[in-house]
């Protein structure tokens, strides 16, 4: 059995569990009677298989068995996939300070080819310079000390990192206007994050656009959201959506297609990429008024 490695070991989980469902379904096992192999439930074997919980390398053992994978050279791939599925991710020292429903985020994150997202209020995190983030922070969680606010700054600083690989995702960032003129930090904050952004139009993994308030209505009438796509062929596009307290994974069809056709429209509604830079170049005068 020949296994294609993803990134990052949520990606892996996703992968692994793909793979034992189809080794279940071909014997028609029920997800019952392969939760008393392990002593589980069938709920658990559902999060199992869609890649929601860690694996015990014991469980998958005993499934395979169940499943007629006795041969070791069938085995050792999805066992070593197994490992590999619940090696920690960088983030996970800042779990003090990052929500729960956050971390499996940054994972789909880490293996993405293609992110693209739209944000209304503020500049994405992964295109935020560190004196932004720490106001947008700041402003967030006013209730927090100063050095928690600095580890979710670094927190921040440290997903960037994933831009700067020999192979980085593609990010492709709409960008409201109401985010570039919405005063964060003071207008010394506000011209330099924005000049960052100028630079970063000159990335050749980076695509910014920005949507004017001429654009007039559009179909994100629901917020901010972001599409992530993998090179892995077992994993579906993801639909993330951010809420005050706690996130939406969307992966089903229809739901795709629906918030795909959206970015589409906002990318058509938007300056082109080439025209980006100069509009970046009037907001900042703006700031400095």
């Amino acid at each position: 059995m020949t296994l294609q490695r993803a990134g990052g070991p949520i990606v892996r989980r996703v992968v692994l569990g793909t793979q034992l469902r189809r080794l279940r379904e071909a014997k028609g096992i029920s997800r019952s009677e392969a939760g008393y192999s392990i002593r589980a439930s069938d709920s658990k074997i559902s999060r199992l298989e869609l890649g929601r919980v860690s694996f015990k390398e014991r469980d998958v053992a005993d499934l395979l068995t169940l499943y007629g994978v006795t041969e070791e050279k069938d085995r050792a791939p999805l066992l070593e996939l197994t490992r590999e599925a619940n090696e920690p991710g960088w983030w996970q020292g800042f779990t003090d300070v990052m929500p729960g429903w956050f971390q499996p985020y940054l994972g789909l994150e880490e293996a993405a080819i293609l992110i693209r997202t739209y944000e209304l209020q503020f500049i994405p995190g992964l295109l935020q310079t560190r004196d932004y983030a720490r106001a947008v922070i700041g402003g967030a969680r006013q209730t927090d000390a100063a050095d928690v606010i600095e580890r979710r700054v670094q927190a921040r600083m440290s997903r960037q990192t994933v831009l700067d690989r020999a192979d980085s995702p593609r990010l492709w960032a709409i960008i409201d206007e109401a985010a570039l003129r919405r005063p964060v930090g003071g207008p010394e904050v506000m011209q330099a994050q924005l000049k960052h952004l100028i630079a970063l139009t000159a990335k050749s993994n980076i695509t910014i656009q920005v949507i004017p308030f001429s654009g007039g209505p559009h179909p994100a009438e629901g917020g901010s959201f972001s599409i992530l796509r993998f090179g892995e062929p077992d994993i579906a596009d993801v639909v993330y959506l951010e809420h005050l307290t706690g996130a939406i994974y969307l992966d089903k069809p229809e739901d795709l297609t629906r918030y795909t056709l959206t970015m589409d429209n906002l990318a058509l509604k938007s300056t082109t990429p080439g025209e980006t830079a100069e509009t970046i170049e009037q907001i900042i005068l703006y700031h400095a008024i």
